[in-house]
């Protein structure tokens, strides 16, 4: 069904138009060899994840780090997927259509039923969004529902209307936030594990493990070909690494850059390494003095030397940021942008702007926050003294880093998994207000130019508002983003992937638990 507006725009061109981040194929070392191509069926796959915490639960506005991420798609479908190529498919929604990019009408899969056997319906679909609308919502996934006006049932189809034309909107309901649910009197259960995703909820201790069973009736039948997953948390990289290779666990994710290396020399170990959106930050408090000035910001971001981090911290599985989210395997990524390089003269210029002579600052970082993260405080530290900024390095407890931590101190360590466009990269972190934008950084043109940039279906003067935006963040926002990290897991031989792995998270974009198998 292929539908066109007044202005020629086919529903194709628009689903096209909203496809921005291309697939990554699987880079294995020279020296690893590929486990087997053609999935088998049963076994328990066991995965040692870099997070957790004991106030995870299963609000899905709640879910905010890789562990719950990865319960999440392991349990629940969405509307749509983004599949391994960075395509868009649908998963729940078999087909989808707009006239206006304002209107969107999804068709409902039949035959799809819950954990507990409920039958999958439209209402279900209305009640899994409105959890993340409304001015009483918390949801972290808030602002990229916010346009939302109206949603109503159709028959089979669910009806979206916005508050004005986006075309990438079928992105935007396969965020890891909007998985459906059952509703119960118009409303999802937060408290419920029940989905109808691949696997099914054995047990779940928040911030520890979780065990989960195939779902004996899963509509995917070339997905989901483990028996079961069980899913641990093993904050300490080292940790991770011995658990892999003694064999209590097959994966890891993710790895320590440094011992990359190491594990290479072992014989039953593989090396995944997948180039894409996640960059790790040092985000600043922009109401705290000093970086409520933008001289002081500025200072911090020619203090660091990007290409060491990328070296030292990321062993070279990564590449430089340049202080705005947007990566270059983003449709609309600023390659006009000069890359910003170590420069103590330039910190200090910015220094004398502020009225300033040296400066103090303390910088929160734990491992929690992205493997490295100390040390890269401390490389920090170390390259700033020559510019006059001293940097005082609190190392933070791993334990309620998130908790405690992060947008509560007001200079730290963070990360981002990126999004796979641009307007969801900024509406999720960078706009004035939303829960998530953990420098409380706020910009009238950036705001002006997010709206208009959503709403404009002409590709040229998009790529225009885009550029602007991200010079913005680069020079004025409140976030200093010195890299790019590539993700990197490892496995042992007994697990199969598919020949192309998913660019827009870790873990095949989340999805490892139903597109990943055994091979003995």
């Amino acid at each position: 069904m292929t539908r066109s507006n007044q202005n020629g725009l086919s529903r194709r061109r628009l689903l096209q138009g909203a496809s921005a981040l291309g697939g990554a194929a699987l880079i294995l070392p020279a020296g690893v060899r590929r486990a087997s191509a053609e999935p088998m069926k049963g076994g328990v796959m066991r995965f040692a994840i870099a997070a957790g915490s004991t106030s995870d639960g299963y609000d899905p506005g709640l879910w905010d780090q890789q562990f719950v991420q990865v319960f999440a798609t392991a349990r629940h479908n969405y509307l749509t997927e983004i599949a391994s190529d960075g395509q868009l498919v649908g998963e729940l929604a078999e087909e989808w259509a707009s006239d206006d990019a304002v209107t969107w009408r999804f068709k409902l899969r039949s035959g799809v039923t819950f954990h507990s056997g409920k039958p999958v319906t439209v209402e279900d679909v209305i009640a899994s969004l409105n959890h993340h609308r409304g001015e009483d919502s918390t949801s972290a996934a808030k602002p990229i529902v916010e346009s939302i006006t109206d949603l109503t049932k159709d028959g089979d189809w669910l009806v979206v209307t916005l508050s004005a034309a986006n075309a990438d909107f079928p992105f935007i309901v396969s965020d890891y936030h909007l998985a459906i649910m059952p509703a119960v009197d118009g409303k999802i259960d937060v408290t419920s594990p029940d989905g109808c995703g691949p696997y099914v909820v054995d047990s779940y201790e928040p911030g520890v493990s979780a065990t989960l069973s195939r779902n004996p009736n899963y509509w995917k039948t070339d997905r989901a070909h483990l028996d079961g997953i069980e899913l641990i948390t093993i904050i300490d990289p080292a940790a991770r690494q011995n658990a892999l290779l003694t064999g209590e666990v097959d994966v890891i994710d993710p790895v320590d850059k440094a011992t990359v290396g190491l594990m290479q020399r072992a014989g039953n170990v593989r090396i995944i390494s997948v180039a894409g959106t996640q960059h790790y930050v040092f985000p600043m408090d922009s109401r705290a003095a000093p970086f409520s000035d933008n001289n002081v910001r500025m200072a911090l971001k020619f203090g660091l030397d990007r290409q060491e981090l990328v070296d030292k911290i990321l062993n070279g599985y990564g590449a430089l940021g340049n202080d705005h989210p947007i990566s270059t395997s983003n449709r609309f990524h600023n390659s006009d942008l000069p890359q910003r390089e170590y420069d103590a003269d330039q910190a200090k210029f910015y220094l004398k702007k502020a009225g300033l002579e040296t400066l103090d600052v303390t910088l929160s970082a734990a491992d929690a926050a992205f493997t490295g993260a100390v040390d890269a405080a401390v490389l920090y530290a170390e390259k700033a003294a020559a510019a006059g900024i001293n940097i005082n390095v609190d190392r933070a407890p791993n334990d309620g880093y998130w908790d405690n931590v992060w947008m509560k101190k007001p200079f730290c360590a963070s990360y981002w998994g990126g999004r796979p466009t641009e307007d969801w990269m900024f509406t999720t972190a960078y706009t004035t207000g939303v829960p998530w934008n953990e420098t409380f950084w706020s910009n009238a043109r950036f705001d002006e130019l997010l709206l208009a940039a959503r709403s404009e279906l002409d590709e040229a003067k998009r790529r225009e508002m885009y550029f602007e935006m991200q010079k913005i963040v680069s020079d004025e926002g409140a976030t200093v983003i010195p890299m790019f990290a590539s993700y990197v897991m490892a496995t042992n031989d007994r697990v199969g992937t598919p020949d192309q792995i998913a660019a827009n998270w870790t873990l095949d974009g989340f999805r490892a638990p139903e597109r990943w198998w055994l091979t003995a």
